[in-house]
């Protein structure tokens, strides 16, 4: 057994692609009309609830209770981007956590939580450009000592 993929109920599959593929650069893997499976293991769901013989009052909008992950080395520049659009409907704007990541997160069209993460690399990178060591670096970040000195080692 392996894991494939993860699938979201979406009103308009259409309209889904179109946002996944302007935010997030994704390419169709799979076009099935109904369904459209993206590269990278996601996968959109039009008429969800008919296929899966479920009530479609049981397909709940903003349920809250998962979130799409997407990293980007440019968080700044992407959040200018998202704040150009009005049509972008925000869960929070761009926030720092405890170790240090900063992150946003959005509404899909179906109000599935999408969070745009700054990458760890590059976190562990100004975090290191600000004089911090790789071990400090670590546990800010609460991150493995040789997860980082890897991925530093990357940086050009």
């Amino acid at each position: 057994m392996r894991y494939q993929s993860a699938l979201i109920a979406v009103r308009d599959v259409k309209k889904s692609l179109a946002f996944y593929q302007r935010w997030f650069d994704m390419e169709v893997e799979v076009d099935l009309g109904w369904n459209i499976g993206l590269k990278g293991g996601l996968s959109l769901q039009e008429h969800f609830a008919e296929l899966v013989g479920l009530p479609q009052e049981s397909v709940v909008e903003r349920p809250h209770n998962m979130e799409l992950y997407f990293e980007c080395e440019d968080l700044d520049a992407f959040a200018a981007r998202l704040r150009a659009d009005s049509s972008i409907e925000w869960v929070h704007p761009v926030k720092e956590y405890p170790w240090q990541q900063r992150v946003a997160r959005i509404y899909d069209p179906d109000r599935h939580i999408v969070e745009i993460g700054e990458s760890m690399r590059m976190v562990f990178a100004r975090l290191v450009r600000q004089g911090n060591s790789i071990e400090e670096t670590a546990r800010i970040t609460d991150h493995p000592v040789a997860f980082v000195r890897a991925a530093v080692e990357e940086l050009p």
